[in-house]
């Protein structure tokens, strides 16, 4: 009896020790199976008492009177699956007659206190089913990416969601992104994903830094063309807007629209191009949209053809194979003429921490308006967190693990042979070598004190 004793107190604390320190391997070893348990025999009561349940019907009732029979119960969802995930549960409900998959979502933080579940969130799959994920620990506290991801030409993971799902950036479904942040808020490491994330994959990444380079430039050997100032960026920009005719001039030639040709093979953009004829897609990354959109002139030709490009490039350049990906500390009209028009080609929205609520305003209030009290509640203390949105209204919480710029720069140096040279932005390639410093610096170096 000893020695039971003493086992089930070294259990007791070895489960206390992991659910404090190691929250994921406690939920793999014991949390998993309680909260199963927990579900199982409370699910009944817990439905009853957040009103998910409906009464009897009919038929019930009448066989229960015929056979002198208790009166039934009000029943409750009926549950299709359950299955455990490395962060939590699935749950897989089909809804009764009369019930709405409105009422589930809304009693998501009431299920979530009931089955004492770190987050529950909800969807709908098809008409009558629901699938509620329920998170057994605070999943964006640590991000761990999972080992296996579902990644595809042009769909990388870049973050993890809330709710233990990972989130994917798809260029074929969202084509154009803006990504907002303030400083500090972890919009640069975000950044650093995306790339780390494309740089195996068949895809020329271009990159324009207006901040003389120091974000995008170590990353170089990876990148088919960069910019570090602005009138290196309008004439990169330019280009591309060449390249977007050249590559129409492709897709018109291969299309071939004849009466014995059947219209599954008629080719819209490159994604309907044979694979010997189909030109590599390219994905603009823009780090600092301020500098390219702000001017101490009143009309500067310079920041109007920049503009005008970039706005093309989001109208017309989804066909082509040309993806944009803005980010910036803020994204509204007073960066001047076009910027409206602009963000409404970018449908993939991602906001990380903002310093008003003007600035998620910009990402969110024409598309989901719900995601704007979320996005200026961020904590300052976890930087990387952001909401993601699009077009559609929905929104989640996300946090893209932490990726160092050394990590980032070995990812590109190990696949810096992928990088395509692409004639029309061959000027703009960046040379491998490193530049050597000056032989007086700039700016005075704080001395070091004793």
């Amino acid at each position: 009896m000893t020695w039971l004793t003493v086992a089930l107190v070294l259990v007791v604390a070895a489960a206390g020790l992991l659910r404090w320190r190691r929250p994921a391997w406690y939920w793999l070893t014991f949390g998993v199976i309680l909260a199963t348990l927990r579900v199982l025999f409370r699910y009944a009561s817990v439905m009853d008492a957040c009103g998910l349940t409906v009464p009897p019907s009919r038929w019930r009732l009448a066989l229960a009177r015929t056979t002198n029979r208790p009166v039934p119960g009000p029943r409750a969802p009926r549950i299709l699956r359950l299955r455990p995930t490395r962060t939590g549960l699935v749950l897989r409900l089909k809804l009764r007659p009369g019930q709405d998959a409105f009422d589930v979502a809304a009693s998501c933080d009431r299920l979530r206190h009931s089955f004492a579940m770190y987050g529950v969130t909800s969807r709908e799959l098809r008409s009558s089913v629901v699938e509620v994920r329920m998170t057994g620990y605070d999943v964006l506290k640590r991000v761990q990416m999972p080992a296996k991801t579902d990644a595809r030409p042009m769909r990388i993971p870049v973050a993890l969601r809330e709710d233990g799902a990972v989130h994917y950036r798809d260029y074929r479904v969202i084509p154009h992104g803006l990504t907002l942040g303030a400083t500090e808020s972890g919009k640069s490491v975000y950044q650093r994903n995306l790339v780390a994330a494309l740089a195996p994959q068949r895809v020329a990444l271009v990159g324009i830094d207006c901040k003389q380079g120091v974000e995008l430039f170590p990353l170089a050997r990876r990148f088919s063309a960069l910019a570090d100032d602005q009138d290196t960026a309008a004439e990169l920009l330019d280009a591309l807007v060449s390249h977007m005719r050249d590559v129409y001039q492709v897709i018109r030639a291969e299309q071939r629209i004849t009466a014995d040709v059947p219209d599954a093979e008629i080719a819209a953009d490159i994604w309907d191009l044979p694979e010997h004829l189909r030109p590599v897609p390219i994905v603009v990354l823009v780090d600092e949209v301020a500098e390219l959109a702000l001017s101490t002139k009143k009309n500067d030709p310079r920041r109007d053809r920049i503009i005008k490009a970039l706005v093309r490039l989001a109208q017309l350049g989804r066909a082509a194979g040309i993806y944009l990906e803005i980010c910036g500390q803020r994204f509204g009209s007073e960066l001047g003429d076009g910027i409206t028009m602009l963000r409404a080609q970018l449908t993939g929205r991602t906001a990380h921490r903002v310093n008003d609520q003007s600035s998620a305003n910009m990402a969110f209030g024409d598309i989901a308006p719900d995601a704007v009290l979320a996005a200026i509640q961020i904590p300052t203390d976890m930087p990387g967190v952001a909401i993601t949105g699009d077009s559609t209204g929905g929104w989640a919480r996300i946090r893209a693990p932490h990726t160092s710029l050394r990590q980032a720069v070995n990812i590109c140096n190990r696949y810096a042979d992928l990088a395509p040279d692409l004639p029309a932005l061959a000027p703009f390639r960046p040379l491998p070598g490193i530049p050597k410093p000056a032989d007086a610096p700039a700016v005075e170096s704080v001395r070091a004190t004793a």
